[in-house]
């Protein structure tokens, strides 16, 4: 009998999420999702505990190849199930709150890594963006963590960048300003990832205090085929200067796809052209490969 109340619950939870109104039958796959997704939950809430995260590091570059610094990306390789793809757990986390501890993690070992770089000169140059959830962003003290984080692990603030998404525009603007500026009046700067893709409102985004905006990858990689999306690729890179704005492109993976953007106004890239995410120290020798080809290049 329980089972089959458990078969009858899960086949109205998925007429819920349909929009009620609706007729499911029970399907054995509804029972193998909820069961895969309870496991993931578990194995997430001991994988925050146990700290079986890594960041990788993924390069952005100015002009054909200046290394300015990278985005951390978060990686986790479970014990058993090996690689977990973000697509898979960061909505989970999300959805029960690990979201709150795992940007913690991500914010205190990326101003670490800023902090060891600042002592080596191929590195010191480099900053580092750092991807920002609106339930991260909207705790009441959340720029107290920053500034004890910056604090803490020595880093400079004005190598850091947190990136946020154009959801975060839905809570209470005027909170989100005041966030903003406390943090821009002590060094770090703000880039407003995959613009163009969500809400937005002109007038909130002349009042938010950004350094730059991010030309979404789903823009870029139709821009030389797509004329629609070539038109809101150079129609961001237009508005960002008119707004005193810098401009990047994620996901560019051509050159052709580079020099469009270059002749649209767009110098700042990150995607597959220059480098996959890779793990710190194949980084670290990426950024010396670098500093070795442009050395030469000015000799």
């Amino acid at each position: 009998i329980d089972e089959l109340l458990k078969q009858a619950d899960l086949a109205m939870y998925k007429s819920k999420a349909s929009g009620r109104n609706t007729v499911h039958f029970f399907d054995p796959d509804m029972e193998a999702a909820v069961t895969g997704r309870v496991a993931l939950e578990t194995d997430l809430r001991e994988a925050v505990h146990g700290e079986q995260f890594m960041l990788h590091y993924q390069a952005q570059v100015i002009g054909e190849n200046r290394l300015s610094g990278a985005e951390v990306l978060l990686r986790w390789q479970h014990p058993r199930r090996g690689w977990v793809s973000p697509a898979e757990f960061i909505p989970v986390a999300e959805e029960t709150g690990l979201i709150l501890p795992l940007g913690h993690w991500v914010l205190k070992t990326a101003c670490a890594q800023l902090a060891a770089w600042a002592a080596r000169p191929e590195t010191a140059h480099l900053t580092i963006a750092v991807n920002v959830s609106a339930h991260q962003f909207m705790q009441n003290d959340f720029v107290d963590q920053v500034l004890a984080v910056l604090e803490r692990t020595g880093a400079n603030p004005h190598k850091l960048k947190l990136e946020l998404t154009e959801s975060i525009l839905v809570g209470n603007v005027q909170t989100i300003i005041e966030k903003m500026l406390a943090l821009k009046a002590r060094g770090v700067g703000f880039s407003l990832d995959d613009f163009g893709t969500g809400y937005s409102s002109l007038s909130y985004l002349r009042r938010l205090p950004l350094e730059q905006l991010k030309i979404d990858q789903s823009f870029v990689r139709d821009v030389l085929s797509d004329p629609n999306d070539a038109a809101i690729a150079r129609t961001i890179v237009a508005l960002a200067r008119n707004l005193g704005l810098g401009v990047i492109a994620e996901g560019v993976e051509t050159e052709a796809q580079r020099d469009f953007l270059a002749g649209s106004g767009c110098h700042a890239y990150q995607g597959y052209l220059f480098s996959r995410p890779l793990p710190r120290e194949a980084f670290e020798a990426l950024a010396l490969r670098c500093l070795d080809e442009n050395s030469s290049l000015a000799g």
